[in-house]
């Protein structure tokens, strides 16, 4: 990561984990706490296309498919902090099927063909599709967490985000690792 983008993310992280500070204070943050910090941070450099949502007023909704690994860190986050004017809505999804209207999705699904049924399914939806198995961004999924040396990196497969018709911002995409796969 440049210099200029860990001046820029950090802070991010830094004040997103200021808002967890029963979190910090009472035991040691997580590896799930601090991507739970990232999931909350990608609402803020996401673009969705307006048919996206059904009203202005609608939510943003952060969704877990699988077991959830976060615990309480993605509700304490977003305790009624807004983005880009709309509240976060977060939903815990144990079937594909039962997603309904999703922005964000956090995948936790380790089996490549379920993975790939799951991906399938939320094919040309207008959700932003993230996980830390392999291979997730070759199956399909939009941004990778990847842990090397302690420190969580991201891989993108800005191909799948813009299929979906999502728009990343440039300090989203600076810091990760842009990862071109075959379109599905």
């Amino acid at each position: 990561m440049h210099s200029l983008s860990k001046r820029r993310v950090l802070p991010c992280l830094l004040a997103a984990l200021w808002l967890l500070p029963g979190l910090v204070r009472a035991q040691p943050v997580t590896e799930y706490d601090l991507k739970a910090v990232f999931l909350f941070n990608f609402a803020q450099f996401v673009e969705w296309p307006p048919e996206a949502f059904a009203s202005a007023d609608s939510p943003i909704t952060i969704g877990v498919l699988g077991e959830d690994p976060f615990g309480t860190a993605l509700d304490q986050l977003v305790n009624d902090t807004p983005v880009k004017g709309r509240r976060i809505v977060i939903r815990r999804y144990e079937r594909v099927e039962e997603l309904d209207t999703c922005h964000l999705l956090f995948i936790n699904v380790r089996n490549a063909a379920r993975l790939n049924a799951v991906i399938t399914a939320l094919d040309k939806r207008a959700t932003l599709t993230v996980g830390d198995a392999e291979p997730f961004l070759e199956q399909g999924g939009m941004i990778q967490f990847v842990t090397q040396d302690n420190r969580i990196k991201l891989r993108i497969n800005l191909g799948a985000a813009t299929a979906a018709g999502l728009t990343l911002s440039s300090k989203l995409l600076r810091p990760a690792q842009i990862v071109t796969t075959a379109q599905r």
